[in-house]
């Protein structure tokens, strides 16, 4: 099962082009429930402390989870959580790549997370959109998203190779203190991305 989440932040909605199916499971993070309704999108779960959103509204449409202010999980974290809870393997979180840097970083964490657990995910705000992956390959096609970036996740990633981008990479290394795999741009109609040791996040962003 596939399982959208809506976070709060800055989103560029006219450039989401991920919308939930009738059969996916959708869970607002307390201001992502404003997110959802600027999407047109609907919200089966809506849960949170509610610092961001303020009371919550009164809708029998969807379940209501109230968290407490002071907790160990991000609101973002929790609505994962619950998704994987209740059969998600799939989850598209939309939002949560910009504001405050602290939650950036912990919600790209996510990413990784699901992965050790054997699940998938990723993460777009419209401007960017992160994916992750460790010791394996994948294929990125081309889109709106301008530029592609490998960032680094552990201290060393050996056996790099990037196909069918601008610039090409072949058994190269990248270290978490020296990310030079920044800003390529794909000029096929995909890119093939392989990494032989270590994890990666595959960012493709467009300019503001």
């Amino acid at each position: 099962m596939r399982a959208f989440i809506y976070t709060g932040g800055t989103v560029r909605t006219e450039n989401i082009t991920e919308h939930p199916k009738a059969d996916d499971l959708c869970i607002a993070a307390d201001a992502g429930y404003r997110t959802a309704c600027t999407l047109g999108e609907r919200v089966d779960v809506l849960l949170g402390d509610f610092d961001s959103l303020g009371e919550p509204p009164v809708d029998e449409s969807f379940e209501i989870l109230r968290v407490p202010a002071e907790k160990d999980l991000t609101d973002t974290q929790l609505a994962v959580e619950i998704a994987i809870d209740r059969g998600a393997e799939d989850i598209v979180i939309i939002g949560g790549l910009s504001g405050r840097l602290d939650h950036t970083l912990s919600t790209l964490a996510i990413l990784e997370d699901l992965h050790a657990r054997g699940l998938h995910g990723y993460i777009t705000d419209g401007q960017s959109r992160a994916h992750y992956i460790k010791s394996s390959s994948t294929l990125i096609a081309r889109s709106a998203y301008k530029y592609l970036s490998l960032i680094a996740a552990d201290e060393v990633v050996k056996g790099v190779d990037i196909e069918g981008c601008k610039y090409p990479l072949k058994k190269a290394t990248i270290r978490r203190r020296n990310q030079f795999a920044v800003s390529n741009e794909i000029t096929g109609n995909v890119a093939f991305i392989a990494v032989k040791k270590g994890g990666v996040y595959i960012i493709e962003s467009r300019d503001a």
